[in-house]
C-alpha cells in the first residue's frame, strides 16, 4: 500500500512539473505571438517611409525614415544623404512604395523578422532623354524589428537586391 502511495505522489509530482513546463511554453508563445502582431503592424505602417523619396523633399523624407531605424541602419540612412541626395534631385526621382502583404517569419520576445512584398512606382527624368523613365516593381523586403522603450524601430532591412 505505501508503495502505491509514494508511486502516486511521483506522478502527481511528475505531472505538476509537466503542466507548469506547458504552461510557461504556452505563455510564451502568446507572447512572441503577439510581438508578431504588433511589429509587423509597425513595419507595414514604417515600410514605405524607409523605402520612399521625392527629389524636392529627400532630405526631409530620409530624416523620416531614420526616425524608424536603429543602430547601424540608422547610420547608414544618415549616410545615404550624401549619395542619393545628389542623385534624386538631378534625376527628378519619385519613387513610391506600397505594402501589399506581409508575415511574421520568426518572433523571439523584442525581436521580430518581418517579410513584407512591396510594390515600388519609379519616376525619372534621365539626362538626354524627351520623356521621364518610368518603373513598376513587385519586391520582397525583410525588418527586423527591435522593440525600444515600448516603440517598434527597424534594425535590419534587406530586399532582394542587398542588405541596407
Amino acid at each position: 500500500m505505501r508503495a502505491v502511495v509514494i508511486a502516486l505522489l511521483v506522478l502527481v509530482l511528475g505531472l505538476g512539473a509537466v503542466s507548469g513546463v506547458f504552461w510557461y511554453d504556452a505563455h510564451a508563445l502568446r507572447v512572441d505571438e503577439e510581438a508578431g502582431r504588433e511589429a509587423m503592424a509597425a513595419a507595414r505602417t514604417v515600410a514605405p517611409d524607409l523605402l520612399s523619396y521625392d527629389y524636392r523633399t529627400v532630405e526631409r523624407d530620409l530624416a523620416r525614415a531614420t526616425e524608424h531605424t536603429t543602430g547601424e541602419l540608422a547610420k547608414h540612412y544618415k549616410e545615404l544623404s550624401a549619395t542619393l541626395v545628389a542623385k534624386a534631385k538631378a534625376e527628378k526621382t519619385v519613387q513610391t512604395a506600397t505594402v501589399a502583404d506581409a508575415g511574421v517569419e520568426r518572433a523571439e520576445g523584442d525581436r521580430v523578422e518581418v517579410l513584407l512584398f512591396v510594390n515600388t512606382g519609379t519616376v525619372k527624368k534621365i539626362p538626354g532623354k524627351a520623356e521621364p523613365q518610368q518603373q513598376v516593381s513587385q519586391n520582397r523586403a525583410r525588418l527586423v524589428m527591435i522593440r525600444q522603450d515600448s516603440r517598434w524601430l527597424v534594425a535590419e532591412l534587406s530586399t532582394l537586391i542587398g542588405t541596407a
